[in-house]
């Protein structure tokens, strides 16, 4: 059984998105994205570990960043070139991890 493909945004969609989620930007290759400040390198890497256990879920997987406390991640649909809300939906479920 084939996955559906996801539908790009358009740009207003993006900005009504954008308009929900805290702290997230648009960056100029087109993703989303977001830095989490960790108190420290182990706290990244758990953080990272949790992030990685919601877009496994998922089947849909950022790419990272990790310098030391800090914890870029990045999204967009690869296979659409863009955004879809499958960018959304992951950012909100990592959105609702707690700090560590």
């Amino acid at each position: 059984m084939s996955e559906v493909k996801a539908a790009k945004l358009t740009a207003s969609q993006i900005d009504l998105e954008l308009k929900r989620l805290p702290d997230w930007r648009l960056n100029a290759s087109g993703e989303i994205e977001k830095t989490f400040q960790q108190s420290g390198f182990p706290q990244s890497l758990m953080f990272v570990s949790a992030v990685g256990v919601l877009a496994e879920a998922r089947n849909h997987h950022p790419d990272i960043l990790i310098q030391w406390n800090k914890v870029r991640l990045t999204l967009s649909t690869h296979d659409a070139s863009g955004l879809t809300m499958k960018d959304f939906d992951l950012a909100k479920e990592i959105n609702g991890l707690p700090p560590l």
